[in-house]
């Protein structure tokens, strides 16, 4: 147990860290950043913008399947950094983030569907022009439901991440704290945009300030510091002793 899957434990701490990095940066990209560029209320303009700028869409939604991409291993690192603290919570962890990451990547298939709507495809002249415009706006309206059904696993995965920090005496608890809050922020974001979208848009942007603290101040920590490789050796030495080989 003084390795995990062949890496040091503090080692795996950094891939982590490297990889919610990408997954950060990324998501900014594809779910911020392009959105906020060419989605606007109005949908003649927004398939206006997606038709000039086809190519920065797709590259966002590359972006967005890099995101699930990085899901998976990261899903693996933190069952096996944090099975030695509670191996139960872990392995749910792990599954809620699967769930997750399963929902996410089924909803970019969906947002797909503009650019091939607008690509000129023959099948398409079948449909008048005012009728083919509102499809190609409809995947962006799925996109936010998707999200929030998406980010109530998510939400869940956090705060399970945030209780094994607490737990684990080899991560700061200060940031098990954070990422606690930014679980309970993410659930109740994401069930009041499906119950009152109107009330929940009012929340933004102060309901988002504790994803940016609790997941930000994670990946920094992983990437930086790793984690205490002594304490988390203290921790699976039980661990190795009731676990058959």
């Amino acid at each position: 147990m003084d390795s995990v899957a062949g890496a040091s434990p503090r080692g795996l701490a950094r891939i982590a860290g490297g990889l919610y990095l990408i997954n950060i940066v990324a998501g900014a990209f594809a779910i911020g950043i392009v959105r906020a560029m060419l989605f606007v209320p109005d949908p003649e303009a927004t398939v206006h913008n997606l038709q000039t700028h086809e190519f920065l869409y797709r590259s966002s939604l590359v972006a967005h399947i890099l995101v699930t991409v990085t899901n998976v291993p990261l899903a693996m690192i933190f069952y096996e950094l944090f099975k030695v603290v509670n191996r139960r919570l872990a392995l749910l962890d792990a599954f809620f983030t699967l769930v997750a990451t399963a929902i996410e990547a089924a909803g970019i298939l969906n947002q797909f569907a503009s650019p091939v709507l607008l690509g000129g495809r023959p099948y398409t002249n079948a449909v008048p022009a005012a009728q083919l415009h509102a499809l190609a706006y409809l995947p962006s309206d799925l996109s936010g439901i998707d999200y929030d059904i998406y980010t109530v696993f998510f939400g869940l995965d956090i705060i399970c991440v945030g209780y094994l920090l607490l737990r684990s005496t080899f991560l700061p608890r200060a940031i098990g704290v954070l990422m606690a809050i930014d679980g309970v922020s993410y659930l109740v974001n994401s069930v009041a945009d499906l119950l009152a979208p109107g009330f929940a848009a009012r929340l933004v942007p102060w309901i988002q300030l504790p994803i940016i603290l609790g997941e930000g101040s994670l990946c920094l920590w992983l990437l930086v510091v790793g984690l205490d490789a002594e304490r988390w050796r203290m921790r699976a030495r039980p661990y190795q002793y009731t676990t058959p080989s």
